[in-house]
């Protein structure tokens, strides 16, 4: 029996009908920003709480996106410590115990410090936090923090804003397989085809912010994103035919005309 679309991505209890989760940085003005979550179909946007808690930019923001729910992070954390104490500072800005954990282990790659994660969503699932953190795509480290009680997982498609798109598929399928989790493919989503991919992979939803906040007409990518997510999850629940080395006729060869 296929899996019916529309059977929504639950988060903690929390039945989200979009399976897209959005960015709000970046983009050439914060009217065109509001255009374009409203335009993707999202529920969920993202924000760094270290912008948004500042005077005039960061609280217009929540002001103009007043009714979605807000998923803050951690971005620019380099420590578990660091990232704790983001994380607090958030649930007391934003009102939300909701947290994607980022903890930064290299400045050039932008790839997660493994054990400084590790340790920081341990202690945030302990003190009540929805917990999602940012992660490689190793199917291991995706396990290890599913166990650790993390609501969903978070692997990076590919490098952060680099629009490489899935580098590993592979990698990405054993994880959508085995979490046990939601698994909400994060980082390198570049363009609709590749929301399509992450999506047929298994993922349950996609979360990007430089794909459209960049794109030439952000309003119009964040329409694309929304209907690629939409497309790949129904492929998903399809299930795709198998790929063969030789040609099949999609007609039956008897019974022909002249035959």
């Amino acid at each position: 029996m296929t899996e019916p679309y529309d059977d929504g991505l639950v988060i903690a209890g929390v039945t989200l009908r979009s399976r897209l989760f959005i960015g709000t940085a970046g983009y050439p003005t914060q009217s065109i920003m509001a255009d374009a979550v409203a335009a993707s179909g999202a529920e969920v946007v993202t924000a760094s709480i270290r912008r948004v808690s500042l005077h005039g930019h960061g609280s217009d923001t929540v002001r103009k996106l007043k009714g979605y729910r807000f998923l803050p992070n951690t971005a620019g954390c380099e420590t578990a410590r660091d990232a704790i104490m983001t994380a607090e500072l958030a649930r007391e800005a934003l009102d939300t115990n909701w947290i994607k954990v980022e903890v930064i282990g290299d400045r050039d790659t932008l790839y997660p410090d493994v054990v400084e994660l590790m340790e920081a969503c341990r202690h945030l699932v302990d003190d009540g936090f929805v917990v999602l953190p940012y992660c490689n795509d190793d199917p291991v480290i995706c396990q290890r923090l599913a166990d650790l009680g993390c609501a969903a997982v978070m692997p990076m498609g590919s490098l952060i804003g680099s629009g490489m798109g899935v580098a590993n598929p592979a990698n990405l399928e054993l994880i959508c397989r085995r979490a046990g989790v939601p698994v909400i493919v994060d980082a390198g989503i570049g363009t609709a085809s590749d929301a399509v991919i992450a999506m047929e992979l298994g993922a349950a939803g996609c979360l990007l912010n430089t794909a459209v906040a960049k794109a030439d007409d952000p309003i119009r990518m964040a329409s694309a994103m929304r209907y690629a997510v939409e497309a790949g999850r129904h492929a998903h629940c399809a299930g795709r035919i198998p790929k063969r080395g030789r040609a099949e006729p999609s007609s039956p060869q008897l019974g022909l005309v002249g035959s």
